[in-house]
């Protein structure tokens, strides 16, 4: 208890600190300001209907930071954004020009392939929100508009998109944290007080085992969670002996920690992603008079309300990103460079390829732990979901999942800087 006040105490001390989480909690104020502010011709009731229960909707949520469930003017979120992050990072793997200007031009490089990301989401962004509004259209939320209110809804809407990827990388730039996830953290944490009432108000004393159970696997999840998030696995390094003079340098030993979960929770948003995209184009195509793209849009649709072939999909585009994400930010081969640059070496492994071949394997074993970890606890939810008929586990389970992730991340960094102030 000493320990955790006094931490506080240096928080609040440290002055560059102190104006860092100001800084994020007003951000994350002014999104949740444009997540309350609404779109004109909108029919409260049927939209609030068309979200009872409809599982796809609430994901889409999620990513909106709640703003979707208001549609609001942020009513895309950081959905295209993180699209358009994915098919770039994708290209960095395919195109070697790419992966070079990534990985090897240093700060400026990756300034470039963020760049790139940015432009991508516009158009991206145009997209979704012209199948989100057709779609709430059919659905008799939008009212009818006149074709130049629709073309300015839709410039508001991508505006609204654009701003909020703005204040996300001003989060990640000058606050604490990744701003998407922290931006998604504060539309789910937003959304509590109104479950907690829905659920108070919906009460049955006959359910009470069923709440009680869900509450248990819960805190099992959410231990295990954390459990995972903070397992590493160290590899030893020893720093070889340098003469200068008439003193001796280096011959110091140290380790390289590596993580089970080096992906965090990005590979759930990445899985969720791309999961949404091709059921946002079915939605698209379900009212289309045109036989073929109806015929595609319906199977499309049926496939994915299969819950077993949902989930099987979900589970392999979850393990296959925690790898992908892994393979983009954890490069053995710059480690094991590195590593001899500065004179230091793998007790037992030769330098240069031999330890990026012998970090490689030690990478691909913990990935497998943590994706096929990662892959249970985001079915988990729908599990929960097909056992007890209650649609909104499937999103809280997801919502629980990124909370958590984002909380540690956060406080890991605020402990990072606070033991560099100590220092």
């Amino acid at each position: 208890m000493n320990n955790f006040l006094t931490k506080i105490r240096l928080i609040f001390e440290d002055q560059n600190l102190r104006r860092r989480i100001f800084f994020v909690v007003g951000i994350l104020a002014l999104t949740r300001l444009g997540a309350a502010i609404p779109m004109p011709g909108i029919d409260r009731f049927q939209l609030e209907r068309a979200f009872s229960g409809d599982q796809f909707l609430g994901f889409l949520n999620i990513f909106s930071g709640g703003g979707l469930s208001n549609l609001s003017i942020f009513m895309l979120g950081v959905g295209p954004f993180i699209t358009a992050s994915i098919i770039i990072q994708l290209l960095t793997l395919i195109f070697p020009a790419l992966k070079q200007l990534y990985h090897e031009e240093g700060e400026m490089g990756r300034r470039k392939v963020a760049q790139y990301s940015r432009l991508l989401s516009i158009p991206l962004a145009a997209f979704q929100a012209i199948g989100l509004m057709v779609l709430l259209s059919n659905k008799g939320v939008l009212l009818p508009l006149s074709p130049v209110e629709k073309i300015i809804s839709l410039i508001v809407v991508i505006a609204g998109s654009v701003l909020l990827m703005w204040l996300g990388e001003l989060i990640s730039e000058y606050g604490i944290g990744n701003g998407v996830s922290m931006i998604i953290f504060a539309g789910i944490v937003s959304r509590l007080p109104a479950i907690t009432t829905q659920l108070a108000t919906t009460f049955e004393p006959t359910q009470i085992p069923l709440y009680l159970g869900f509450t248990a696997i819960a805190l099992i999840a959410l231990a295990a969670v954390v459990f995972i998030t903070e397992s590493e696995r160290p590899i030893p390094v020893t720093y070889a002996k340098r003469v200068r003079g008439m003193k001796v340098y280096g011959g110091t030993s140290t380790y390289l920690p590596i993580r089970v979960n080096n992906a965090g929770v990005m590979p759930i948003i990445f899985a969720m992603s791309i999961l949404l995209f091709p059921q946002m184009i079915a939605n698209f195509l379900a009212g289309t008079s045109q036989p073929v793209l109806k015929m595609m849009a319906d199977f499309m649709l049926g496939f994915l309300s299969k819950t077993w072939l949902y989930g099987s999909a979900y589970f392999l585009l979850v393990v296959v990103f925690t790898y992908f994400y892994s393979a983009v930010t954890f490069d053995p081969e710059a480690i094991s460079t590195n590593l001899q640059k500065n004179g230091a070496f793998i007790p037992g492994v030769r330098p240069g390829h031999s330890t990026a071949v012998y970090i490689s394997k030690i990478l691909t074993r913990l990935t497998l732990i943590g994706s096929l970890f990662l892959g249970v606890v985001a079915l988990l939810p729908i599990i929960l979901q097909s056992l007890t008929n209650m649609s909104s586990l499937a999103i809280g389970g997801t919502s629980l999942l990124i909370v958590v992730s984002v909380a540690l991340d956060f406080i890991k960094q605020i402990d990072a800087q606070v033991s560099m102030r100590e220092y």
